[in-house]
């Protein structure tokens, strides 16, 4: 048995790295790192392939390891900013929209890594259905942004989702099959996403052609949710992880397109009251469906956290902001106590997935 000398030891199995230091740059470069994995309800990042040649960036993996599912996060916090404006709890929805803007700004970064360094597993994401949430993310951030009267920021952000739109919308569709989960409503949560923040911008800057392209989404939309109706599996309803309950929030981002449609001057007569109803129908639909899905939670109790349930806080969120934004131009004044309720419901569900979260997180450190 040779005696080797612990340096030389040491040598041979190469040098150590050293550990950071609590609270340097690098510990919370890599304790972010750990809480997005974690959003993304992943055990460790995922590999960027050639994106670590491309991007030598301290901290990449922050970005590079979350799924484009993780854009319902997004959607959760900025719907839920918009609904708090809308019934005057305004530190908590700033507080929500600066939230909103920072996970979109992470989940832009990674979005660009991967087309830019990382084209295969760009384009083997780009055809799922959850890739539609970078569309719609960015839709709601620009809603409240404009809310805020930020109109050009708002109007850049409007740019970006129509030109991501149709192609994420093409390679999508074209990858549809019989039986989908609920983010395959996501094609009319992104239109619509388009549809609502074109109408509040046609409002806001006084452009009359904003209006009609809002009304041209907003029938799209409808059109693309019959679509995706009828490649619903809806054995998801007593089964889905959470991202089942896209199929009502779809219908609530209509029916909020719908609203403020109806609120705008631009449409007069029978064409308001075609969109007063529509907007009407389609609220209604989404309670409905709001109904069965929290039925079958609780017949199906699906506690344990998954990234899909952020998808779950959105549609709640979105419903309640529909019934606050139409109760005004429908003349349904009922809807706004409605929406009030259904909106702290959502914040509770928000604050239980983000507890899950942690949960998650805490029980991966300790088998670690």
């Amino acid at each position: 048995m040779s005696a080797e000398s612990p340096a030389a030891a040491r040598g041979s199995q190469g040098p150590r790295t050293p550990r950071p230091r609590a609270g340097s740059r690098p510990a919370r470069a890599a304790l972010w790192a750990q809480w997005l994995t974690a959003l993304a309800g992943r055990g460790r990042p995922v590999s960027a392939g050639r994106v670590n040649q491309v991007f030598p960036l301290p901290g990449r993996r922050c970005w590079t390891g979350l799924p484009p599912a993780a854009g319902a996060a997004v959607l959760a916090a900025g719907i839920l900013s918009v609904g708090l404006h809308l019934i005057g709890a305004e530190a908590l929805s700033l507080a929500a929209l600066v939230l909103t803007a920072a996970l979109w700004l992470v989940l832009a970064a990674g979005f660009t890594t991967r087309l830019v360094g990382d084209r295969g597993r760009f384009r083997a994401e780009a055809d799922t259905p959850a890739a539609l949430t970078a569309v719609a993310a960015t839709t709601v951030l620009g809603c409240r942004f404009s809310l805020l009267g930020w109109q050009g920021l708002a109007a850049a952000l409007l740019v970006l989702a129509t030109v991501l739109w149709p192609w994420l919308l093409l390679a999508v569709v074209l990858h549809w099959k019989h039986r989908m989960p609920g983010a395959a409503f996501l094609v009319c949560v992104a239109t619509q996403g388009i549809a609502v923040l074109s109408a509040i911008l046609a409002a806001a800057v006084h452009r009359d052609w904003l209006a009609r392209a809002a009304l041209a989404a907003f029938c799209l939309g409808l059109l693309l949710y019959a679509v995706a109706l009828f490649h619903f599996d809806f054995r998801e309803v007593v089964r889905g992880a959470g991202d089942h309950w896209v199929a009502g929030g779809a219908l609530a981002i209509s029916a909020l397109a719908g609203s403020k449609l109806t609120a705008s001057p631009v449409w007069t007569g029978s064409a308001h009251a075609a969109l007063r109803t529509a907007t009407l129908v389609t609220l209604a639909l989404s309670l409905c469906w709001y109904v069965l899905l929290l039925a079958a939670e609780l017949r199906r109790w699906r506690p344990h956290y998954d990234i899909r349930r952020w998808a779950t806080v959105f549609p709640l969120g979105m419903t309640a902001t529909a019934c606050l934004s139409a109760a005004g131009p429908t003349g349904v004044g009922r809807l706004q106590p409605l929406g009030e309720v259904l909106l702290w419901i959502a914040v509770g569900a928000w604050l239980l997935t983000c507890a899950a979260l942690v949960f998650t997180r805490s029980g991966t450190r300790r088998e670690r």
